[in-house]
């Protein structure tokens, strides 16, 4: 599916190399003050240029070509705009017979029986992720005074991460990495029991981004080797704070007003310019794959744009579900 959330609900489109990329924004409430400049800062964070992304330049410019009037939303679904620029798709024209490995080119074919465009990854592309940033904007802007913070931890398993990203370059090949979320000045009371807990719904959205493969919230997998009594986040206010996080602001599915904190695991990029054995589904022989294009050492280096974007979405929706947002900003 497309399209995410129960009341504040976005809608992606495009494909890599495409004409556009975009997304379609519902039930934002009317007067909320949005204008282009608003955008420019949270995308240029996910562009590329920095060392270890990939040399594909786009200006990624977005264009509000509806629920927008006046600098202030209208009520009305917003649909964004980023047009494709600075495309190669020549170099994707051996993926219909040697699907890549790590890539959802072979998924793809069996999905939609051939007819998927394979170029740039198509619809799997992580360029999609440029409504999300969009769509993260204006959702930022509906849950302040929350504050929604990323920052990469390691990369290459390396905190050092200029020194892992030379090594990447070095080596020819590409290396993933950590990144922490932390979300401040939540309030206590967001989510549901089992099936609508904040961590499902994060984790539903988090894992719609290309190229994640793990999360954990609070203490995460090292709770299973502490003790009950260490692990337990003892109170020490009546509004719910504790001295401790090991929970990471959530506890039965439900925030509970302390910092909501989780990491996530992001993949090295699958394209990688190593050489890779793997099969020619046409022939039905294993062939020497090298992959041509421009692609990124380390994609961690763009995501934590993506990953409070991805948060402030499903907190927006959530607290529209509780009523904290209303369907006019005064």
């Amino acid at each position: 599916m497309n399209t995410f959330g129960k009341l504040f609900r976005i809608s992606i489109f495009g494909e890599s190399h495409g004409s556009h990329v975009g997304i379609v924004i519902d039930n934002c409430p009317a007067g909320l003050p949005l204008k282009f400049e608003d955008f420019v800062a949270e995308l240029n964070r996910r562009r590329s240029g920095a060392k270890g992304t990939t040399p594909r330049k786009e200006a990624d410019l977005p264009r509000i070509i509806s629920g927008v009037f006046d600098d202030h939303t209208t009520g009305a679904p917003i649909t964004i705009l980023f047009e494709n620029t600075n495309t190669r798709s020549r170099d994707y024209s051996l993926l219909r017979d040697i699907p890549r490995p790590g890539h959802a080119d072979f998924t793809a074919m069996k999905k939609f029986g051939g007819f998927q465009d394979y170029r740039g990854g198509g619809h799997f592309s992580g360029r999609l992720t440029l409504g999300i940033v969009a769509a993260g904007v204006i959702a930022k802007k509906l849950i302040a005074p929350v504050a929604v913070d990323s920052e990469i931890l390691e990369v290459g398993g390396n905190s050092n991460i200029q020194k892992a990203i030379d090594k990447a370059i070095e080596k020819q090949d590409s290396i993933g990495g950590i990144i922490q979320c932390a979300v401040s000045g939540m309030p206590a009371g967001l989510g549901e029991p089992f099936f609508g807990s904040l961590e499902s719904v994060i984790s539903h959205m988090i894992f719609s981004i290309p190229a994640i493969k793990g999360i954990e919230f609070g203490s995460g997998f090292a709770a299973a080797g502490m003790w009950g009594s260490e692990h337990n986040d003892k109170f020490e206010s009546v509004d719910g704070r504790t001295g401790t996080n090991n929970a990471g602001g959530i506890n039965g599915g439900i925030s509970n007003g302390n910092d909501l904190v989780f990491r996530v695991a992001v993949k090295p990029t699958s394209s990688t310019h190593q050489k890779q054995h793997t099969m020619n589904l046409k022939t039905g022989e294993m062939v020497d794959l090298e992959i041509e294009g421009r692609h990124d050492t380390c994609i961690a280096l763009r995501i934590p744009v993506i990953i409070e974007a991805a948060t402030a979405i499903v907190l927006a929706d959530m607290m529209m579900q509780a009523q904290m947002i209303g369907r006019v900003i005064k």
